[in-house]
């Protein structure tokens, strides 16, 4: 009998699949937040509001950050049936979020640079021009975090055949669209910072808000920054050891396999929910790995395993 066709399974498999609803979201975002950019940018060198043009330049690179979550899209759909990719192209999301978040961290950091610049050079601010441009930004930014919110997915819990049920509380989302969804939620921050930088020195005369907000939204685009690099980088490493799946195996085999004991376990993710899995045993009694496997299928989330059974 020939021997099955694994490539052929891995990329028909749904952990390779493209959602096509968030990259066509993520595009019309990214034509949206350009063209806010563009009025912002102008607007803040126009009206001298700091906390106008650092949401403005903040725009101009989330609109380059979500532009390269579209690309990884479109590359993972492209290359989704190359037979290079061992176990698909759902890593070229990730690394598309990887990215963005980057971006996301330069933008922080010219932030912050900037608000410092004008806090210690204060320009004239024309207020109620500043304040109109950032409220129509924010409206952009709230309109775009609602075309991206309903492909944000927060958590499921899922069963599993043979009578095995529970929840997974560490659902694992699509990376990519969280980045651009976070790029699109800072610029609401900013907006909003903005807004109450703008109206608190046309109001009360402290003009020194403006800068002082823009400092403030850095750090918070700082720790969005670092959240989003700690988890798109955890799985472009494979640092999956501690997921929950991993003591579920171990929990198989102490159940199932009381004469054997682990010799060897690699994790690792392959797609949004989906791992493959090394497993190595040695048992003082014949274990079959193929029953092995079929204990191991009540976890759906593992996709491919492969086990190796010595005998002690």
């Amino acid at each position: 009998m020939p021997a099955p066709d694994v490539s052929a399974f891995i990329h028909s498999h749904q952990f390779n699949r493209v959602d096509a609803t968030a990259e066509r979201n993520t595009r019309r975002v990214v034509f949206i937040t350009a063209a806010m950019m563009v009025v912002e940018i102008v607007g803040g060198y126009w009206l001298n509001s700091m906390a106008l043009l650092a949401d403005g330049w903040h725009m101009s690179s989330h609109a380059l950050a979500m532009g390269l979550s579209v690309m990884a899209y479109v590359l993972a759909r492209r290359y989704a049936q190359d037979g290079r990719f061992a176990f698909g192209t759902w890593k070229i999301e990730i690394l598309g979020g990887y990215s963005s978040a980057l971006l996301l961290a330069v933008v922080a950091a010219l932030m912050l640079v900037q608000s410092l610049e004008r806090l210690f050079v204060p320009a004239t601010i024309h207020y109620d021009d500043a304040i109109l441009i950032a409220v129509l930004g924010l409206g952009v930014n709230l309109l775009c975090a609602w075309l991206l919110k309903g492909e944000h997915p927060h958590g499921h819990a899922h069963g599993h055949d043979h009578g095995h049920h529970h929840g997974h509380g560490d659902h694992h989302h699509d990376v990519n669209l969280r980045a651009a969804y976070l790029h699109v939620i800072a610029d609401a921050a900013t907006s909003v910072l903005a807004i109450v930088a703008l109206v608190g020195g046309k109001l009360y005369g402290a003009a020194w808000l403006d800068p002082v907000m823009g400092i403030v939204g850095s750090v918070l685009v700082a720790r969005w920054a670092w959240g989003l690099l700690r988890e798109s980088g955890r799985i472009l490493l494979d640092a999956e050891m501690d997921q929950p799946v991993v003591e579920e195996i171990r929990d198989v085999v102490r159940a199932q396999f009381a004469t054997a004991a682990i010799s060897d376990l690699h994790v690792w993710r392959v797609g949004r929910d989906s791992y493959a899995c090394i497993l190595g045993l040695v048992a003082s009694t014949a274990i079959s790995a193929e029953d092995v496997r079929q204990q191991l299928a009540i976890h759906e989330e593992l996709v491919h395993v492969t086990v190796e059974v010595a005998t002690a």
